[in-house]
């Protein structure tokens, strides 16, 4: 493990266990980054039906069938097309939403992570932990038995602080770069569930709940620390936790509005999965914008995490993301800022309230974390692990459980 004192911790960048670690599964898509992909959704039919429309649609616009899957949580297939040259994905994908099989048609668009550089013997140094007042809740709730789906980059299963936490493993990228060195779902992880008291490194918010590493971000370029994701491997990993039934989703990332991922999104909220996505500017990009999902804003004392950071909302749900120690790979730790790392305290908190209350809905726990969040300068609301575990228990009080 590598050796981290406080202020010797190198700035990072970017996004985002089990004695053995689960082996990642998953589909075999086409190569990523492709920028003529676009995806196409059917009605339910039979294969030969699905194969028909492919085909005509391909006489007809002269696209290239790449692959298809179903979609089990929507009841439709999916087929990704590839736009002939000289045309472009969006332009292509107009023309055929039309076709009456279809109930949708777009081009497949990009997104990217939000993050950027800069008993646990390093727990002292996790200022956000005070700020959120996690160790009063963690003495009523860590998150036992609550899956969380971290759809991100992979993240390094057998982290020490992560062994054990990561209960399945799914690649939607399949370019065969692993999950070794992904670095910005790891450090997701990190802050969200790494062990506590096993006298390694920090604690994560919810250090008992049970997490799915889905991975549908990339390196680019594959060295980097950067990380962009598309509608396609999205799409994937947002079907599986639906159908799987993972009880928060974390989506720390950020672009354009895409559809499809859109009615994934509400279907996840619909069968009562907490969606968390990491949020800047106002209004939020999507999916942060889209509505019943909880937009997490990052926030520092210091003011601006970046110089170029969009003000926050005046009633933005925000939680600490400046110098957010966390788990990176091959066995290591570092400060990491941005709103994805926001993002993943608030889904840890759902977590552990989700613990003690299990039946409470998403807008619900929303609605919760908001009310239960501390006054910040600007009218922001700031997260309070405390105060919200205490409100859904019923009982008790921080002061009581300092």
């Amino acid at each position: 493990m590598t050796a981290c004192p406080a202020r010797a911790l190198a700035a990072a960048l970017w996004l985002v266990g089990c004695a053995v670690a689960p082996a990642p599964e998953g589909p075999a898509p086409p190569a990523v980054g492709g920028e003529r992909r676009l995806l196409a959704t059917l009605r339910p039919g039979a294969e030969a039906l699905w194969r028909d429309v492919a085909r005509e649609l391909g006489n007809l616009h002269g696209v290239a069938l790449q692959a298809s899957w179903f979609m089990a949580s929507l009841g439709e297939q999916c087929l990704v097309l590839e736009a002939p040259p000289g045309k472009s994905p969006a332009e292509v994908a107009s023309r055929i939403a039309h076709h009456p099989r279809l109930s949708g048609a777009a081009a497949v668009g990009r997104f990217r992570v939000l993050a950027s550089g800069a008993g646990d013997p390093y727990s002292h140094l996790q200022r956000f932990a005070e700020r959120i007042r996690l160790a009063p809740a963690h003495r009523l709730a860590t998150g036992r038995g609550v899956t969380v789906a971290v759809v991100d980059t992979g993240l390094e299963l057998e982290h020490p602080e992560l062994a054990g936490r990561v209960v399945r493993a799914s690649d939607f990228v399949g370019h065969g770069g692993g999950f070794t060195s992904d670095v910005h779902g790891t450090a997701v992880a990190g802050v969200l569930a790494a062990r506590a008291d096993n006298g390694v490194g920090i604690a994560g918010v919810a250090p008992e709940a049970e997490l799915w590493a889905l991975k549908a971000c990339w390196q680019e370029p594959p060295t980097a620390r950067t990380a962009v994701c598309d509608g396609y491997t999205l799409a994937q990993a947002l079907d599986a936790a639906i159908v799987a039934g993972a009880r928060v989703i974390n989506l720390s990332l950020a672009g354009e509005p895409d559809a499809l991922v859109e009615r994934l999104v509400r279907q996840a909220l619909a069968r009562g999965a907490v969606v968390v996505a990491a949020a800047e500017g106002d209004p939020p990009e999507f999916p942060a914008s889209i509505d019943g999902v909880l937009a997490v804003h990052a926030w520092s004392e210091e003011g601006p995490i970046r110089t170029d950071a969009p003000p926050l909302p005046g009633s933005a749900l925000v939680a600490p993301g400046s110098d957010i120690l966390t788990t990176v790979p091959r066995g290591g730790f570092d400060f990491l800022s941005g709103s994805s790392f926001a993002a993943a305290q608030a889904s840890g908190v759902a977590a552990l309230v989700l613990e003690v209350r299990p039946e409470m809905k998403p807008a619900e726990i929303g609605a919760l974390l908001r009310d239960t969040a501390a006054a910040a300068p600007g009218g922001a609301r700031l997260l309070d692990a405390c105060a919200a575990v205490v409100r859904a228990r019923g009982a008790g009080s921080c002061e009581e459980n300092p």
